[in-house]
């Protein structure tokens, strides 16, 4: 789950994920940033909270840690899609639906916002192509309130088996130089 990037200078920097939708997120979130200063445009990353203008008393982490509760929270499940098995994840309707349950929301449009909200600030992650379109752009919102829309908790050991190889090429390359820092990516 290797990447490399290429600085303008010829510094090549190689990053490691810890598994493959990890990857292909950190991917996804550098080329727009790319895209972004390529078109001439400062590069900022907005708030999801500002851009969407949630009222001030919603506090992100604190419902992010009600959903991840044990007993109350929303039950994290073994589903299949396309033959895949999509581990520790959840679809968009529990989500929705843990939300008007838990009284955190008057309505299913205002659950779409309020989850759409935590999916852009990294407290849910897509999972499957369904969702990862949506949440790339290619639908009207980046959540979806769908039975067949995947998620996950980022820290939740989600993994999917049945992926095939095509999904998983990594150009092999050989590494030379030296490693200048050493660490992990922590995204949010």
């Amino acid at each position: 789950f290797v990447f490399k990037l290429t600085a303008a200078k010829q510094q090549d920097h190689f990053f490691q994920a810890a598994y493959l939708e990890e990857r292909d997120a950190w991917v996804r979130d550098i080329k727009k940033a790319i895209h972004c200063i390529d078109g001439g445009q400062r590069f900022a990353r907005k708030s999801t909270r500002k851009s969407i203008r949630l009222p001030e008393t919603i506090n992100l982490s604190a419902l992010y840690l009600s959903m991840k509760d044990p007993e109350k929270g929303i039950k994290e499940l073994k589903l299949e899609k396309d033959k895949k098995v999509f581990n520790h994840c959840f679809t968009g309707s529990s989500v929705i639906d843990w939300l008007v349950s838990s009284n955190s929301i008057r309505n299913r449009k205002e659950g779409l916002m309020l989850a759409s909200c935590l999916l852009n600030e990294g407290y849910l992650q897509p999972a499957g192509d369904t969702s990862k379109a949506a949440a790339e752009g290619l639908s009207d919102t980046p959540f979806l309130d769908l039975s067949d829309a995947y998620y996950y908790f980022p820290d939740s050991g989600f993994f999917c088996e049945g992926n095939s190889s095509d999904d998983d090429v990594v150009l092999k390359e050989e590494f030379r130089g030296i490693v200048v820092k050493q660490g992990c990516l922590l995204k949010q």
